[in-house]
Formats: structure tokens, sequence, C-alpha cells
């Protein structure tokens, strides 16, 4: 007897899902070693109520770099794309100070055109990362494959 197969939207999600992972973990990747090599424009956007700013930049990078790097193991996987949407969430705040006082990115104004898109797609992050490690499926029917013990 076959077992019943997934529903066509569950098959195109399993079979697109690498794909989200690696476009995310090189996202990621990228912004870490931004961090790390260029952390003076993270600087203007970071809330004067974070302490040690420079230090807490430095330590954002790393925890992309490592995140992205997890994402891309068996192992760390769902424990890296947790941590990422949780990163996603705590940056917020220099997100919007970056939108409320039209600071510069990479020395080019921007207006809310940007600013507003880029905090609208905040929760898109944060449900990027869950989905890229296996914690969600939402809106696929499939229970994630941790949960299922497949991956």
């Amino acid at each position: 007897m076959r077992p019943p197969s997934l529903p066509l939207l569950s098959r195109l999600s399993a079979a697109r899902r690498p794909v989200a992972r690696g476009v995310l973990a090189g996202i990621y990747l990228l912004a870490g070693v931004f961090h790390l090599c260029t952390p003076a424009p993270f600087l203007l956007i970071t809330p004067d109520w974070v302490p040690f700013p420079r230090q807490t930049i430095l330590a954002t990078g790393v925890c992309e770099i490592a995140g992205a790097i997890g994402l891309l193991t068996r192992r760390w996987r769902r424990a890296a794309g947790i941590a990422l949407a949780l990163y996603a969430v705590c940056v917020f705040p220099a997100n919007l100070k970056h939108a409320i006082d039209g600071l510069p990115a990479g020395g080019i104004e921007f207006g809310w055109w940007y600013h507003a898109p880029r905090l609208a797609l905040q929760p898109v992050l944060v449900w990027w990362a869950l989905l890229a490690g296996g914690a969600v499926n939402w809106p696929f029917r499939e229970r994630p494959a941790a949960w299922r013990g497949d991956e």
C-alpha cells in the first residue's frame, strides 16, 4: 500500500526549502561579514540604550555568520532558524531608529519608500528563518520535518 501523497503545495514547499535556506544563509553570511568588516554604519542606527554598541555590532556579526552556517547543517538547522528569527526581532529597534531618524544607509539618504517596506518585511524575515530552519511549515499543511523526525 502506497503512503498518501503530499498535497501539491507541500511538495512544492519541500522542493523549495533548500533554496530558501541557501538564500537566507547567504544573506546572513554577507550581513555578518559586513558587520565585522565595516561596523560604522551599524553604529549610527544602534539605539542609545544598547550597551557597548561597537562590541554589540561585532557580536551580531558573529551571530549572523553562525546562524548562516547553522542553517546549512542538519544538526543545527532548527536551532539556527529559531535563533535567526529571534535575532530579527531583536534588531527591529535598530531598523526602527534607522527609519525614524532618517539615517543614511551606505552614505545614501533613503526616504520612507525604502524604510516602510523594510520595516514591513521584518515579520517575513522572522517567518523565513523559521521556515528555513524547519521549525514551521505555515502556510503549508504538513508538519515540520523536525517534528516528524524526517530531517
